[in-house]
C-alpha cells in the first residue's frame, strides 16, 4: 500500500511540475502577444507587468525542481521572491488603469496609493538578499521545499491582502460603470481571470507546511488543481485586455490569441508533459536517458502543428464567423485569387514564351490600350518595341477596334488584337500582343488554334485585372472610413464618456461656435467646462499634463493655438498682430470691445467682423491639430 501510494504521489508530483513549467510557457507566451497590442493604453501596459511577475514567479519555481545542491534551490527561491514582491504594485497600478478607462481618471488618492504601493514593494525588494523578509531554506522529502517565514514575512503577507482588496474594490467600481452588456461581460471575464495570478502566485506553503504534511495527497491534487486553474484564467485575462484600445473586430482579436495559444502555450505544455512522462519511464527502467525523448518530442510537435494547421480554420468558422462565414471565407482567398501587376506579367510572359517556342519567333510584347497611347505591359525575347505613342503605326491598328482582324501581319511581324473574351455580346479592344522574327508564312489550323487559346487567356487576365483595379480603388476608399469605425469602436468599448468626435462634426460649422463659447468662458463657464471639445483626442491628450483636469486641458490646448496666431518680434498693434490682440485682448486679458477698438483703431462693427475671423482661425487650427493627434494614436 505504501509503494502504491508512493508511486501515485510520484505521478502527481510529475503532473504538478509540467503545470508548473505549462503556466510558465502560458504566461511567457501571453507577455509577447501582450507586445503586439495597443501599447498606447495604461491597462495593456500595466497588464504586461503583471505578466512579467507571473513568468518570473512559475519561471523559477519550475528551474527550482531541477536543482540538485540546496544552494541552487535557495537561489532560485528567493529570485521567485522578486516576482512575488512587485506584483502588489503591478495590481494596484493595472486596477487605477482599468477604472480609468471607465471615463473615472484618478484625481490624487489612487495616484498616491500607486505611488505609495510601488515604494513599499521596492523596499520590500531591497531587503530580500539579506534573511529578514524570509528566513533559511527549508528542506523537506514529503513537501516542497521552502523559505522560512520570519516577523517582516507576515508584514508583507498583511500589505499583499491589504493591497488586493483595495485593487478589488477598484476593480468593483470599474464593473459598475460599464453600462453596455457586452462591456460588462468582458469586464467580468477580466475581473475573473485577475483573480488567478493574485492566488496562484504567493507562496502559502510558508504558513502551511503542517496541514501539507498531515494531507499530502491532497496538497498534490489542490496543487494541481490551482495550476490548471490559474493557466486557464490567465489566458481568460488576456482575452479580455486584448481589447483595450484595440481597433480591430472582435472575431479578428479572438481568433488571432486562439491561433497564438494553440501553437504556442497548447503545442509546448502537450510537448513537455510527453517528453517528461518518457523521460521519467525510462528513468524507472534504468536508462536515464533514451533515444526515444528527441523522437518522441519531435514528433509530437509536428503531428500538433498539422493538427492545428488542419482543425484550426474549421474551429475559428465554428466559434467566431456565424452568419458571416460565407463573406469571410470570400475575404480570406481574395489574397489568393486576386493578380498583383507581378502576377499579370508572369502569366503573360508564360503566353508569350510559349508562343514564341510554338512559332520559333525571335520576341513578343503585350501592350494595353490607354485613351491617348498603348501602354507596354511585358516583354520577352529579342523584339524592338514600337512606337506607342497616338501617332504611331500600333495606335492606328488599335483604333481600328472591332474591325481589327484576329491578326495582322507586316513582314515577319504578327499583330493580334487582345479583347475581353468574357463578353461576348461585345469584344471590347483591351490590347495588342505584337510577336516578331517569324518566318512561317501562314499558320496551319493547330497553330491556329494554339494562338487564339494563347490570345484568349490574354484577354482574360487583362480584363481581370482591370476588374481588381477598380477593387482596389474601392478598397481604398473604403479603408479611412472602416479605420474611423474601428477606432470608434475602440473607444467606446469601456468608457461612456470618452468617445471620439466623429469626422463630421470637426467641420469649421461645428467646431467655431464651439471654439467661441470656449473662449468666452475661458476663465471659468459652463462655455468651457462643458464644451463638446473636451471630448477631442488633442483634449485628452494634454490631460496628464494638467493632473487630469478636463478644463485646464482645454484652456491650455487654446492659448497654446492663441500663440501660434502670433507673429515673431516684439507686440505692436499693426495689421499683421490684429487677430493675435483681439484674441489675446478680448478673450486671456477680458477687455471690453470698445478698449479694444480704441486701442488697435477700427471700429467696434469691424472689431466684431475681425474677431469671427480670428475665432476661425482658431476652429480651424483646432481641427489640424485634432485630426494630427488622431493620426498619431492611430499609427
Amino acid at each position: 500500500m505504501d509503494i502504491i501510494q508512493f508511486g501515485i504521489l510520484g505521478v502527481i508530483k510529475t503532473i504538478s511540475q509540467v503545470l508548473t513549467a505549462g503556466i510558465a510557457i502560458t504566461a511567457f507566451s501571453l507577455l509577447l502577444y501582450s507586445f503586439s497590442l495597443n501599447l498606447r493604453d495604461r491597462v495593456v501596459r500595466s497588464f504586461i507587468l503583471i505578466l512579467t511577475s507571473v513568468v518570473f514567479v512559475f519561471t523559477t519555481e519550475a528551474l527550482r525542481t531541477t536543482a540538485v545542491e540546496n544552494w541552487e534551490v535557495e537561489i532560485w527561491l528567493k529570485l521567485q521572491w522578486v516576482g512575488i514582491v512587485l506584483l502588489p504594485a503591478f495590481y494596484m497600478d493595472f486596477s487605477d488603469a482599468l477604472l480609468e478607462s471607465t471615463g473615472r481618471p484618478s484625481r490624487w488618492r489612487r495616484r498616491w496609493a500607486v505611488r505609495g504601493a510601488y515604494l513599499i514593494s521596492f523596499g520590500f525588494l531591497l531587503l530580500l538578499p539579506s534573511s529578514l523578509l524570509v528566513g533559511q531554506l527549508v528542506m523537506d522529502q514529503q513537501v516542497e521545499p521552502y523559505l522560512a517565514s520570519t516577523f517582516l514575512s507576515y508584514v508583507f503577507t498583511f500589505y499583499y491582502l491589504v493591497v488586493m482588496v483595495v485593487t478589488w474594490i477598484n476593480f468593483i467600481r470599474a464593473y459598475r460603470r460599464t453600462v453596455t452588456s457586452t462591456s460588462r461581460r468582458r469586464m467580468a471575464y477580466l475581473l475573473i481571470g485577475a483573480t488567478a495570478p493574485a492566488l496562484g502566485s504567493f507562496p502559502l506553503l510558508i504558513f502551511g507546511t503542517e496541514l501539507a504534511e498531515n494531507y499530502l495527497l491532497l496538497f498534490w491534487i489542490v496543487s494541481i488543481a490551482s495550476d490548471s486553474l490559474v493557466g486557464i484564467l490567465v489566458i481568460v485575462m488576456a482575452y479580455a485586455v486584448s481589447f483595450f484600445g484595440l481597433r480591430s473586430p472582435d472575431r479578428v482579436v479572438k481568433s488571432r490569441l486562439l491561433r497564438w495559444i494553440m501553437r504556442g502555450p497548447v503545442t509546448a505544455v502537450i510537448t513537455l508533459g510527453i517528453t517528461t512522462l518518457v523521460r521519467r519511464a525510462g528513468e524507472v527502467m534504468g536508462s536515464p536517458y533514451t533515444a526515444w525523448v528527441p523522437i518522441v518530442m519531435v514528433t509530437t510537435v509536428v503531428l500538433l502543428e498539422y493538427l492545428i494547421t488542419l482543425v484550426g480554420p474549421l474551429v475559428q468558422r465554428w466559434l467566431f464567423y456565424g452568419n458571416d462565414s460565407a463573406d469571410l471565407e470570400l475575404i480570406q482567398t481574395m489574397e489568393d485569387r486576386l493578380l498583383t501587376r507581378n502576377d499579370l506579367v508572369q502569366f503573360l510572359e508564360m503566353i508569350l514564351a510559349s508562343i514564341c517556342d510554338r512559332l520559333q519567333a525571335n520576341g513578343a510584347y503585350v501592350v494595353a490600350l490607354g485613351a491617348d497611347k498603348l501602354e507596354l505591359v511585358v516583354k520577352v525575347g529579342k523584339i524592338q518595341v514600337g512606337d506607342l505613342t497616338a501617332s504611331g503605326d500600333l495606335f492606328q491598328v488599335a483604333a481600328q477596334g472591332e474591325k481589327l482582324q484576329a491578326y495582322v501581319r507586316q513582314d515577319h511581324v504578327f499583330i493580334a488584337p487582345i479583347r475581353d473574351g468574357q463578353r461576348e455580346e461585345k469584344q471590347d479592344l483591351l490590347g495588342l500582343m505584337v510577336v516578331g522574327g517569324v518566318e512561317r508564312t501562314e499558320p496551319d489550323d493547330d497553330l491556329r488554334h494554339f494562338f487564339t487559346t494563347m490570345i484568349a487567356d490574354a484577354g482574360l487576365a487583362l480584363r481581370d485585372r482591370i476588374t481588381q483595379e477598380q477593387v482596389f480603388h474601392s478598397l481604398q476608399t473604403l479603408s479611412p472610413q472602416v479605420e474611423l469605425i474601428q477606432q470608434l469602436r475602440a473607444a467606446g468599448r469601456y468608457d461612456r464618456e470618452g468617445i471620439l468626435l466623429k469626422e463630421e462634426e470637426l467641420a469649421l460649422e461645428s467646431v467655431s461656435p464651439w471654439a467661441k463659447d470656449a473662449l468666452t468662458h475661458y476663465w471659468g463657464g459652463p462655455g468651457l467646462t462643458e464644451s463638446p471639445l473636451l471630448r477631442l483626442q488633442v483634449v485628452q491628450d494634454a490631460l496628464k499634463e494638467h493632473e487630469n483636469n478636463p478644463a485646464n486641458a482645454l484652456r491650455a490646448v487654446l492659448k497654446n493655438i492663441i500663440e501660434r496666431l502670433k507673429p515673431e518680434g516684439e507686440r505692436h498693434y499693426t495689421g499683421e498682430w490684429l487677430l493675435y490682440n483681439i484674441l489675446s485682448m478680448k478673450f486671456m486679458e477680458g477687455k471690453k470691445v470698445r478698449e479694444i477698438a480704441l486701442k488697435l483703431a477700427i471700429s467696434e462693427a469691424d472689431m466684431y467682423r475681425k474677431q469671427r475671423v480670428a475665432i476661425d482661425e482658431v476652429a480651424k487650427t483646432l481641427i489640424e491639430m485634432e485630426l494630427q493627434a488622431r493620426h498619431a494614436s492611430m499609427s
